[in-house]
């Protein structure tokens, strides 16, 4: 009588984990990346220095000084068109760093479902064969 190997029962059963486990990453990465495209500019990870919720709290923000002596105070034009191209800019990076979120994870989850049915149906055969014998 020859004993077998359980080493593909193994081998099979962690790629099935692995697959569940890189799925649900996925899925939350998913989700936080169709939450940030609703509303880019609060998005999660917004490093800027100063707010973008109104032009009024932009040109406060702007307006502080740590130095007195050298604050240069530009006039409402400049001060909005320069809200206006920070504004656009975060929005585009949000939505750009939200879209290739939505593709990488997407393609991950595709991934996951091929290897976790290719594995699973393998495992039901190496399993038939455990069984018989």
């Amino acid at each position: 009588m020859e004993k077998k190997s359980k080493a593909p029962l193994v081998y099979g059963y962690a790629v099935c984990i692995v697959a569940v486990i890189t799925f649900l990453i996925s899925i939350a990465g998913i989700i936080f990346a169709v939450m940030d495209l609703g509303d880019p500019l609060y998005a999660g990870r917004n490093y800027n220095k100063v707010s973008l919720a109104s032009f009024e709290n932009y040109k406060m923000d702007m307006l502080k000084s740590p130095d007195e002596k050298q604050a240069w105070v530009p006039d409402d034009e400049t001060l909005k068109a320069m809200y206006e191209a920070e504004k656009d800019d975060v929005i585009r990076r949000v939505k750009h760093n939200s879209m290739r979120s939505l593709y990488i994870n997407g393609v991950l989850i595709i991934i996951c479902i091929v290897l976790f049915l290719t594995h699973w149906r393998w495992m039901r055969r190496v399993g038939r064969k455990y069984n018989t014998a």
